[in-house]
């Protein structure tokens, strides 16, 4: 199954989806798409790391992303993206602090790869967003673009997905679910 999570910063999305993949009962892959660029971020991938079980394996994928996703991808183990929006910041502003924009035609193409694996991936794949449409139209060029991208993103992954939950204060809201047998 296929499971997108969305929801603002710290509103939980990823200590739900670390919950169902113990759930699962199955082995556990994570990967992760922050960079640590500065001690701020380092500091967030380390309280992440801290709150994940030994015995899960984390795999760096901050741009190649799709080909990650098909190298580990297995039936009955579950893998987790966290997240898919750092990962298109690593793609649209890169590692630098100033307000250039990198190549989107890159980005583009490992876009697609992505939406054209995720159908095809064995085993369960639980995917860590968040929105940032809720809020005002940004001033700059930059965040305008990343804003856009990620809606985009989050549209067509969700609509890939079988399951997608927005978490709003820690708990979650069934936007999209299987249909009963």
């Amino acid at each position: 199954m296929r499971h997108l999570i969305i929801g603002g910063a710290r509103s939980g999305k990823s200590a739900l989806a670390e919950t169902l993949a113990r759930r699962s009962g199955g082995p556990v892959t994570y990967i992760a798409t922050g960079v640590p660029a500065d001690d701020e971020m380092a500091r967030r991938i380390a309280h992440h790391r801290a709150r994940r079980p030994a015995d899960w394996p984390t795999v760096e994928a901050p741009l190649r992303l799709a080909a990650a996703l098909a190298a580990h991808a297995a039936p009955g183990r579950t893998l987790i993206v966290d997240c898919l929006t750092l990962w298109i910041s690593n793609w649209i502003a890169g590692p630098g602090d100033d307000d250039s924009i990198a190549d989107l035609g890159a980005y583009t193409s490992e876009r697609e790869a992505l939406l054209d694996a995720l159908p095809r991936l064995a085993g369960d794949v639980v995917l860590v967003a968040n929105e940032v449409g809720s809020g005002i139209v940004p001033i700059g060029r930059l965040s305008r673009i990343f804003t856009d991208e990620a809606g985009r993103l989050n549209q067509d992954v969700a609509a890939r997905c079988e399951r997608v939950t927005l978490v709003v204060a820690g708990q979650p809201l069934i936007l999209k679910a299987p249909a009963p047998d």
